[in-house]
């Protein structure tokens, strides 16, 4: 699966009279942030003076998805920043602001989606840490390359591996506590994901080879550890997410398993919902296939990552229960 890396909007009423900044105008504040974090680091030590427990890590997520789990693996030995947490917000055309850099700038530890997900992130990393900064990237850590699904929060084995990673860096940071980070990791494996992880193996289970349809890609992340048979064109799924429009024969395939009840249930992203989108679910309700909402970012957003997902795995195993 490849991933256009334009810019995506997400759908949003329009502002009459109101442009979105140009791509030199973005660059242009991400290069200035930059430069001014610089400064900070460089000639203000002062100014970066802690206010946080001696001992305490800080930590900067460029997503609340991996915050949560970044705040859950330090527990009360690190304070976590999550740079975006309204689900409202795009991260492909977030606009940092000057606190994002001075955070970035003091931070012992970064986590960045990557994979062309929050491009502004790596812009914020160009200036010099104050002491031992160590950025984990998520597409590095999963080995994937630009262009691939950068959804990876939705991937059981991606969580595990990007978890280990966390892990790892707070103890090379912080090495007198490395056993008690240890001891986080393996609470968060099996205690705090094990509902998680329970339902995934149950709707695997009872409803390996199901055939559902969605509206976008995230979802490609999940369903092969559900064992779900995702039969919606990637085209299809690829444009929506990227907010592009999808091509008229995929358009007429994804219309046509909903209208034929060759899917027997939708899973679509409520987060993202264009008139495309709202126009496949109205489908999928006027035939009486169940219809579930999932969502790209944390939901409520003060929620932990393992609430999120449990909720929604649980939607849709009782969704997919109608289909028997």
């Amino acid at each position: 699966m490849i991933f256009n890396k334009r810019i995506r909007r997400r759908w949003s009423p329009a502002v009459p009279g109101v442009a979105g900044p140009s791509v030199g105008a973005v660059i242009a504040t991400l290069t200035t942030l930059a430069i001014a974090a610089s400064l900070l680091v460089a000639c203000a030590p002062a100014a970066l003076k802690r206010t946080d427990s001696p001992g305490t890590l800080r930590v900067v997520a460029a997503e609340s998805v991996w915050g949560s789990i970044a705040a859950q693996l330090g527990g009360p030995r690190v304070t976590v920043r999550n740079i975006i947490e309204s689900p409202a917000v795009d991260p492909h055309d977030y606009e940092p602001t000057a606190d994002d850099a001075r955070a970035m700038a003091l931070a012992d530890v970064v986590v960045v989606n990557g994979l062309g997900y929050d491009p502004w992130a790596r812009a914020l990393l160009a200036p010099g840490a104050l002491g031992r900064r160590v950025v984990v990237d998520v597409g590095h850590v999963v080995g994937g390359h630009l262009g691939d699904n950068p959804h990876r929060w939705y991937n059981p084995d991606d969580v595990r591996a990007v978890a280990g990673a966390i892990t790892a860096a707070y103890q090379q940071v912080n090495p007198a506590q490395s056993a008690y980070f240890a001891q986080r990791l393996t609470w968060f494996e099996t205690t705090a994901l094990g509902e998680y992880h329970r339902l995934i193996a149950e709707i695997r289970t009872k409803f390996s080879g199901t055939p559902i349809g969605a509206s976008e890609s995230i979802f490609e992340m999940l369903v092969p550890a559900l064992g779900l048979d995702l039969l919606t064109p990637p085209g299809f799924l690829r444009a929506i997410s990227e907010g592009t429009e999808p091509t008229t024969a995929d358009r007429r395939t994804a219309t046509r398993q909903l209208a034929d009840h060759a899917v027997r249930l939708y899973l679509y992203n409520s987060q993202n919902a264009t008139p495309e989108v709202r126009d496949q679910v109205a489908l999928a309700r006027r035939e009486g296939i169940p219809v579930v909402s999932m969502t790209e970012m944390l939901s409520p957003p003060s929620a932990t990552y393992q609430a999120w997902q449990t909720t929604q795995l649980r939607a849709l195993l009782d969704a997919l229960e109608q289909t028997r």
